[in-house]
């Protein structure tokens, strides 16, 4: 990395799982921007999330993302990040940068009032979901308050002219939330390509998160009409219904299709699902070209990610709350100054690496707080990988451990317990299940003895958590 600290920009979307790039193996998708990203960068094709202790998995992931710490071992389920837990933005912050927030957060207040300078557009800070007061035209979202209050009170709905500022729950909005992130951004790079002329030279960290493509998936008309359902494959793995109990079939996201899944309703899912992205990326690039003309792209590192994957129709599942490679791999990129270009890195990783990954390439201490490993020698290809397997959980359902080859899942659901075995390297789709072939028996036993070896470095022995452990060496 060059000596002079790089402006970052750290772009995160919702429930964007890996496979959903162009450059990076689907065709069927529009992404040019993420693609140039691609090109101009290095991909982690195994980056993945820990898992969740909450169906809202996107809370705990991104508390992970911001603490770098293991899933087990944030305050509760991630909804807190406390003083002790130090945030990226918090450390960058204190290294002179200057931290901004536009977007989702999805923690409490105190925690992001000491990780950001200044913010715009927040989302996050109210009661009411944009789910329930229709969807991404009418995200609630406030302006920065360094009292730290955000009632409902101080947040809006932004009309259509972009100026007008509508009531809560009570006027109809007309602005998507992807654009109005985005126009938010580009203001804020307006904003300190002015302060840098009066002489501010502080390096700057843009933190741009996106609420798409989390459902309800609704996008401008040009972005739906670039995808129909007809012409939209069905996973390979695509079944009507999960082959048994895994603990969380009940919840809102697994309710957003019926049981049996039908063929024709997940291709129109995918469709709009694809769509939002295609949406998102156009918004991304808007940010990356103004980056450009300000003149600061080339001392910029760029960070793209997400916070979960999502089923949508793969294993009879809609939602993120499982261990299947679909929710848990996430699409990550590094892209800038010192960055090997069109690098594509197969190593396994987690989101709560990135923390003392930047910390590394800015020169910055990695706080005594962080649990996760730097991605610096991965990213300057000196070396292939940082662990040899990862854990992962879903509350007190669910547990997983994967290899370079082995994935094995245990649920313990209702007093029993249910194994699978997976060859990922033969089954990248995890349609296969090994688990009670006598030829693999050693292979279990071995995933197993891992599995265990993880509760204890992850910190996965909480009492709340113990049921899954209960039924798992009871079963």
């Amino acid at each position: 990395m060059p000596s002079k600290r790089p402006n970052i920009l750290f772009v995160l979307t919702d429930d964007q799982r890996f496979d959903t790039i162009h450059a990076l193996g689907n065709s069927r998708i529009v992404t040019p921007n993420m693609d140039a990203l691609v090109e101009s960068g290095t991909s982690f094709t195994h980056a993945c999330i820990m898992g969740g202790t909450n169906p809202a998995v996107c809370m705990p992931s991104r508390a992970m993302l911001m603490t770098g710490r293991h899933l087990f071992r944030l305050q509760g389920q991630g909804a807190v990040i406390p003083p002790d837990h130090t945030t990226l933005p918090e450390v960058l912050r204190r290294e002179g940068y200057w931290t901004h927030h536009i977007g989702k957060w999805h923690q409490d207040r105190e925690s992001f009032n000491r990780s950001f300078v200044s913010a715009d557009r927040i989302f996050g800070f109210t009661q009411n979901w944009y789910v329930k007061y229709g969807g991404h035209w009418n995200v609630a979202v406030h302006d920065y308050d360094p009292t730290g209050q955000y009632t409902q009170e101080t947040g809006y709905i932004l009309a259509e002219d972009k100026t007008t500022r509508l009531p809560i729950g009570v006027g109809v909005g007309g602005v998507h939330s992807s654009e109005m992130f985005a126009d938010a951004a580009v203001a804020f790079l307006d904003h300190r390509g002015e302060e840098k002329k009066r002489g501010d030279k502080r390096p700057f960290f843009l933190y741009l998160s996106f609420v798409a493509p989390h459902d309800p998936r609704q996008s401008p008309n040009e972005f739906e009409e670039m995808y129909s359902p007809e012409s939209v494959e069905l996973p390979p793995n695509f079944l009507p219904r999960h082959p048994f109990d895994n603990g969380e079939f009940t919840i809102r996201d697994e309710e957003l299709e019926a049981w049996p899944r039908r063929p024709r309703a997940i291709r129109r899912h995918l469709a709009e699902y694809y769509a939002m992205i295609s949406h998102a990326d156009a918004q991304m690039g808007r940010v990356i070209r103004r980056l450009k003309e300000l003149g600061e792209y080339d001392n910029t590192l760029i960070v793209f990610t997400g916070d979960n994957g999502l089923a949508v129709g793969q294993h009879g599942l809609m939602g993120k709350q499982n261990l299947y490679d679909h929710s848990l791999r996430v699409p990550l990129i590094f892209s800038g100054p010192g960055i090997r270009k069109k690098a594509r890195v197969d190593g396994l990783c987690y989101l709560l690496d990135i923390f003392p990954t930047l910390c590394d390439c800015t020169g910055i201490p990695i706080p005594a707080s962080v649990d996760g490993t730097s991605l610096r020698g991965m990213l300057d290809g000196s070396v292939a990988g940082i662990r040899e397997t990862q854990f992962h959980g879903y509350r007190h359902v669910q547990r997983a451990v994967r290899g370079e080859r082995w994935k094995l899942i245990e649920y313990a659901v209702g007093g029993k317990r249910t194994t699978q075995l997976f060859d990922v390297q033969a089954d990248p789709f995890e349609r296969v299940n090994l688990a009670a072939d006598p030829a693999h028996a050693a292979t279990v036993g071995r995933m197993r003895a891992e599995l265990l070896r993880w509760r204890t470095v992850s910190g996965d022995t909480r009492p709340e958590e113990a049921v899954f452990w209960d039924g798992f060496n009871n079963g």
